[in-house]
Order: structure tokens, then C-alpha cells, then sequence
């Protein structure tokens, strides 16, 4: 699998630094064909965890997930009158129920486009949407309004609640797109971008918004965390996380009493406490 997965690698930059004409659709569509099938099936992934626990991103894939854009026409998929849509030929939804083991999807329009990873016993509710080259682990729950933005990382046991937006990225390359490790709780309306890590069983409240230039409080270490121009903004693990505010700068500011929303930790979830416990002590 190594050596097929190096010259998976060796022929998306090959067509990457090829010119408009040089290949044909015959000699290009099978590359990029087994590109997303093994991020179907989780062998291939946008970011991968190193052993000291870090996360690097893999532009090689990035980039051939852009190639499919590329060398792909647009097609109609209409089903009839009332479902249309027109998209890229390479990328349309995956035929989810042609899998051994499909994962529990409730009727309501939700979509798992080509090129992405749905692990086992998954569940989602309607609507949601997982883009291409997002992964989601096993045993994670997807509820309703979620978006898992293109390259997402999502572990497993993680629970993203109503209307969470992971957000994605495939440009530029070499950006890292946003990691939700395992065991994590995203509390309803939350919104993650821009890279942002949330490492193992951290806990996020309904409404917390992280970016890279977000700060983060931490009153428990008395710490704040911010994004680096080499590093994402980071949520440690076991964090439980609740939306903030702090006086916004300046006399005006001062003088109206304005302030800026900001995510602050509260506290650390014990080691096997329920996301439910632990928010409902913070609230108590």
C-alpha cells in the first residue's frame, strides 16, 4: 500500500506541473479516481497526526483534490424537476447505501460528497453537508444544519451539535484545515475555522467561535492561547470552553461599555466525566 500511495503521490505532481492538452481524459481521470477512493476509505487523508501528537498537512493531496476541479467538466445530476443541480463530473455525492457498512443517515438533505471519509457506525441528521476530502471517524454524531468544510479532520466519539460549522480549506496548499480530535464535544451553533486544533475530550459551550485570531482565556492556567504564524490557535485537552466578553480598547470603548466576545476556558473536564456533567457543574 506504501508504494502505491507513493506513486498515487509522484503522478498528481506530475499532472500538477503538466500543461492544458498535455494528458488526456483517459490518461487523467483513473489517477485522480484512485485519489479519492483512498480518502473514501480513510488510507489517504488531507492531515495526518505525527507521533509526538502534532498535525502537518499533505498539500500533494490538497492539491490533487484540486485537480479534480480541474480536469472534470460540469454535468447535470438533476433527478428531476423539483432535485436539480449541476456540479463537477468527478465529485458528486457518494452513493453511500453501495457501501458494506453505511452509516445512519436520516432522511432531509443531507450530502457526503466524493472524497470523503465517513468511518463506522457514524450517524447524521438532516440537513448536513461533508465536503470533499473531509474525514469523519467512527462513532461520531453529525446533527442537523452541520457543515464538515473540505479537508476537515473529525475523530472519533465526537459529537457536533445543531448547526456547528467546521470550516475548510483547500487553498492555499499547505494550510491545515481544522482538527477535531477524538472524544470532543461541539456545542450547538459553534463555529471552527482557519486550522484551528481542538485536542482530545475538550468540551466547547453552544455559541463559541474559534479563528486564527481568536484569543483564547485560559482562568484555570491563567494562560492565553493564540494562533503563531507557524501554529493554529490550539483548545488543550479536556478544556471546557464557554463563550466570553472583555472590554473592548479605548476611551470610546470605555465610555459605552462595549464590549468583545471572546472563548474562555472555565475549567477542565475529569478524565471519563460526560460533556453533559461537566457543562452543567460549570453552570451551577
Amino acid at each position: 500500500m506504501a508504494d502505491e500511495i507513493a506513486r498515487l503521490q509522484e503522478q498528481v505532481a506530475e499532472l500538477a506541473g503538466a500543461k492544458p492538452g498535455d494528458r488526456t481524459a483517459e490518461e487523467v481521470r483513473p489517477i485522480l479516481e484512485q485519489l479519492l477512493e483512498h480518502l473514501e476509505s480513510g488510507r489517504l487523508r488531507a492531515a495526518v497526526r505525527t507521533n509526538d501528537g502534532q498535525w502537518i498537512v499533505q498539500p500533494w493531496v490538497k492539491q490533487g483534490i484540486l485537480l479534480c476541479f480541474r480536469h472534470s467538466e460540469t454535468v447535470d445530476f438533476s433527478i428531476n424537476s423539483t432535485f436539480q443541480y449541476r456540479d463537477k463530473a468527478l465529485l458528486p455525492p457518494q452513493d453511500l447505501l453501495a457501501r458494506p457498512d453505511p452509516p445512519r443517515i436520516v432522511p432531509g438533505g443531507t450530502t457526503v460528497r466524493r472524497g470523503a471519509h465517513i468511518g463506522r457506525h457514524v450517524v447524521i441528521m438532516p440537513p448536513s453537508y461533508i465536503n470533499v476530502g473531509g474525514f469523519v471517524d467512527d462513532h461520531t454524531m453529525i446533527d442537523s444544519h452541520v457543515l464538515v468544510g473540505s479537508c476537515a479532520q473529525v475523530g472519533r466519539n465526537v459529537h457536533l451539535s445543531a448547526g456547528v460549522q467546521i470550516g475548510g480549506v483547500l487553498e492555499p496548499i499547505g494550510a491545515l484545515p481544522v482538527i477535531i480530535e477524538d472524544d470532543v464535544f461541539v456545542g450547538a451553533q459553534c463555529g471552527i475555522f482557519e486550522g484551528t486544533t481542538v485536542r482530545k475530550g475538550a468540551l466547547l459551550g453552544a455559541g463559541v467561535r474559534l479563528t486564527r485570531g481568536t484569543p483564547l482565556y485560559d482562568l484555570v492556567n491563567e494562560q492565553v492561547y493564540r494562533a503563531r504564524a507557524d501554529a493554529p490557535l490550539v483548545v488543550p485537552e479536556r478544556a471546557v470552553v464557554v463563550p466570553g466578553a472583555r472590554p473592548a480598547r479605548g476611551n470610546f470603548a470605555r465610555s459605552h461599555g462595549l464590549m468583545l466576545r471572546t472563548p474562555i476556558i472555565v475549567r477542565y473536564r475529569e478524565e471519563g466525566e460526560t460533556a453533559a456533567y461537566a457543562m452543567e457543574s460549570e453552570l451551577r
